[in-house]
């Protein structure tokens, strides 16, 4: 008897034990964000339409690094750039359970209810490539240098007519992004910046007049815009490949816009040997053919990839409740209105500008692109 009582306290004692293994089970994971509790953390990822290729790329690259980090994605596309479908999207995410939320806004000013909404769900919120503005529920702000993308836009201008050393004049005109988009402040200061002592001095001439980022603004980045305005541009100025105003270069803020740009002067006559040096950015399929056709001069190249992996990193400190990388704690204010600063800590990525000379080892070397893909 006494041995059969110790022979059933040996089998609770084994049971016991099992269990308690099996419970401590997940502790080979201690530190990961993405494995807490058995479950995988879900993040939202909210970009703005799938018109354009460059937030197809970005909105790819986010989930499929989340995802490998081990986090469960909500990838959510807002139609074309449909500013209510952002926000009830967003609205869903939050009442889903997204603990994080990746916010490449179309408006910057557009998504208070959501906002509030997550501040009060205690939902950090990173602002993504496009900063959101008039909200105290952004945490962070991750994105590439703009002011930096301007400059090397305008720069690349200022080397191509070699303005340091040519009398000039040299016709010119300024084109940028929608005037809801926060970044449009930075890349158009930035490529100004450059451009707008040769305005001063006359060695460059915007001959339509229209030289204040007002007056340059494309609604939505839109290339049926831009192409409508260039074509408006040239019909008042008479600008012409031959026998008219010769335009000897176009500042365009991103590649959307260029490529608007591109069709209005093929519509008017001008073909390859004949171009503007026509500026752009994120290095879209369609202008890096454009640029090896010589129908478009560069385009600043901003790596997603290299977006998406820093993100990947600040999701995953904030989950784990440490301070993200961070190296820029100055320059990002969302509401600038007001007396008091509110700075968005931002990690700022490095963008590099790619022509008809690198462009290969740029984009294809480092597997951003095919050769095929490039092919017309």
């Amino acid at each position: 008897m006494k041995k059969r009582f110790l022979l059933v306290c040996l089998a609770i004692v084994m049971v016991l034990s099992l269990s308690l293994s099996a419970c401590g089970g997940g502790s080979d994971d201690e530190g990961s964000a993405a494995a807490s509790d058995g479950d995988k953390i879900k993040v939202g990822v909210s970009m703005p339409t799938k018109s354009l290729q460059r937030w197809n790329q970005d909105g790819d690259n986010m989930k499929k690094e989340l995802e490998a980090a081990g986090y469960e994605v909500d990838l959510q596309y807002a139609g074309d750039n449909e500013v209510p479908k952002q926000v009830q999207q967003l609205e869903d995410m939050i009442s889903g359970g997204c603990k994080v939320l990746v916010i490449a806004a179309i408006e910057g000013d557009s998504l208070s209810t959501p906002l509030e909404q997550a501040k009060e769900a205690g939902v950090p919120v990173i602002a993504y490539d496009r900063l959101i503005m008039n909200s105290d529920a952004v945490s962070y702000y991750a994105t590439f240098d703009n002011t930096l993308v301007g400059e090397l836009q305008g720069q690349y201008i200022v080397d191509q007519l070699d303005l340091e050393n040519q009398d000039g004049p040299f016709n010119i005109e300024l084109f940028t992004g929608d005037p809801g988009d926060n970044n449009v402040n930075f890349f158009f200061g930035g490529a100004m910046s450059k451009l707008q002592p040769y305005i001063d001095s006359g060695k460059l001439v915007v001959q339509s007049g229209e030289t204040k980022q007002a007056n340059a603004a494309i609604e939505g980045w839109s290339s049926e815009k831009s192409q409508a305005r260039m074509e408006n541009i040239i019909s008042k100025v008479g600008y012409a490949p031959s026998g008219g105003v010769k335009l000897d270069a176009v500042l365009s803020s991103n590649d959307s816009v260029a490529q608007g740009i591109t069709q209005a002067l093929l519509n008017a006559g001008f073909s390859e040997g004949e171009f503007p040096y026509l500026t752009g950015q994120d290095c879209d399929v369609t202008s890096v053919k454009n640029m090896i056709k010589g129908l478009q001069s560069m385009s600043v190249f901003k790596d997603t990839r290299t977006l998406a992996s820093k993100v990947v990193t600040m999701v995953d400190a904030i989950l784990q409740g440490s301070e993200p990388d961070i190296n820029d704690t100055e320059t990002y204010d969302n509401d600038p209105s007001d007396d008091v600063k509110n700075i968005i800590p931002s990690f700022l990525c490095e963008p590099v500008f790619g022509d008809i000379n690198n462009y290969k080892e740029l984009l294809i070397d480092s597997g951003y692109y095919t050769e095929e893909e490039l092919e017309s």
